[in-house]
C-alpha cells in the first residue's frame, strides 16, 4: 500500500485530536482546575485543533465520585461550565470504556448535548459490547470512533474479524491503539495499511493513538499519517498514562496544514504543564 502524501504537503482529511484531559487525567485522577481545561480550551481553538476529548464518561456506580474529579464523568453541566454552548468549529469527544461506563443512563441525546463525538474503548475480547455501545451513540446523533486497546496483544485474525465487524456497524472511524507503547514504526506502517485498506472501503476513517513507552510516540504518530491515518491524537507536553503521548506541540509543528497554529499551545505549556511538572506531577 502506498503512502499518502509527503513531507511538503497537507492532507486536508486530517483531523488532530487533543487528549490531554482525558488521558492526562488519568495521571491526576481528573482533578485539574477548571482554570486549567478553559485555558486549554481556548488553546485548542487558537490553534486549529479539531477535536478536544473532555473525559471519560464512567459510570458513578462503578466509580466514587469523590476518588476523581469532574472530568472523569463528563456531566453535562460541568462541560458547559467551561464551554458554554460550544459555538466554534471545534468538536468534543468522551470516551466511554466497555464495562466502565452506563452509555445508556448517561448519555444524554446529541441536540441535549455540546459533545459532538463518542469514543468507545474496548479490548478485542469485548467487541460485540463495543459495537452495541457504538450503535446507541450513533442512534443518538453521536460521531462514534472505536478504539481498540492493546492491539499489540491481539492475534491477526482477532483484528482482522474485529476490523469485519466494524465496516459493518455505524461506526466513522477506528484506532490503532498503541496502549503500552511497544510497537515499532515497521509495524505500525503494516496495521495502519490493514486497517486504512478495509476501514476506506466503506467509506471509514482511520487513527492513530500513540504512547511514548520507548519514546516512539511521535514517530508512530507520523508512521500512521503517512500510510493514511486521518485522525491524530495528541497532548499537549505528551501528558498521559505511563510514558505518556505523541506530544501535541510536535505534531502540530510537523503538520503543513496553515490552518494549526503551534504558538498557542506552546504558550499553555509554558503556564500550565510546567506548573503542573513543578509540583511533581508524573506524565
Amino acid at each position: 500500500m502506498e503512502r499518502k502524501g509527503n513531507l511538503m504537503t497537507y492532507r486536508p482529511d486530517i483531523k488532530v485530536f487533543d487528549a490531554t484531559i482525558r488521558d492526562g487525567g488519568l495521571v491526576n485522577n481528573f482533578f485539574f482546575s477548571d482554570e486549567f481545561v478553559k485555558a486549554l480550551y481556548l488553546a485548542n481553538l487558537r490553534a486549529g485543533v479539531d477535536y478536544m476529548e473532555m473525559g471519560y464518561l464512567a459510570d458513578t456506580d462503578v466509580f466514587k465520585v469523590e476518588d476523581f474529579g469532574d472530568w472523569k464523568f463528563c456531566k453535562e453541566e460541568n462541560l458547559r461550565r467551561i464551554v458554554g454552548n460550544n459555538d466554534t468549529d471545534m468538536k468534543l469527544s468522551v470516551m466511554a470504556d466497555v464495562g466502565r461506563c452506563n452509555i445508556q443512563r448517561d448519555l444524554l441525546p446529541k441536540e441535549e448535548s455540546v459533545i459532538d463525538c463518542v469514543r468507545v474503548a474496548t479490548y478485542i475480547n469485548t467487541m460485540p459490547a463495543a459495537i452495541d455501545m457504538i450503535e446507541y451513540a450513533h442512534s443518538l446523533g453521536y460521531e462514534t470512533t472505536c478504539n481498540i486497546m492493546a492491539i499489540s496483544k491481539a492475534n491477526t485474525p482477532d483484528i482482522e474479524e474485529a476490523i469485519k465487524l466494524l465496516c459493518e456497524s455505524s461506526v466513522d472511524a477506528l484506532y490503532l491503539v498503541d496502549s503500552y507503547g511497544s510497537l515499532f514504526p515497521e509495524q505500525v506502517q503494516k496495521l495502519t495499511a490493514m486497517y486504512v485498506e478495509q476501514m476506506e472501503a466503506v467509506g471509514k476513517k482511520v487513527g492513530i493513538h500513540a504512547h511514548n513507552n520507548q519514546q516512539l510516540a511521535f514517530a508512530n504518530t507520523i508512521e500512521a499519517c503517512s500510510m493514511g491515518a486521518s485522525y491524530l491524537d495528541a497532548t499537549v507536553g505528551s501528558m498521559g498514562r505511563g510514558a505518556g503521548n505523541c506530544a501535541m506541540e510536535l505534531l502540530l509543528g510537523f503538520l503543513k496544514n496553515p490552518r494549526y497554529n503551534l504558538t498557542p499551545i506552546l504558550r499553555f505549556y509554558e503556564d500550565y504543564i510546567l506548573a503542573l511538572k513543578a509540583k511533581g506531577l508524573k506524565g
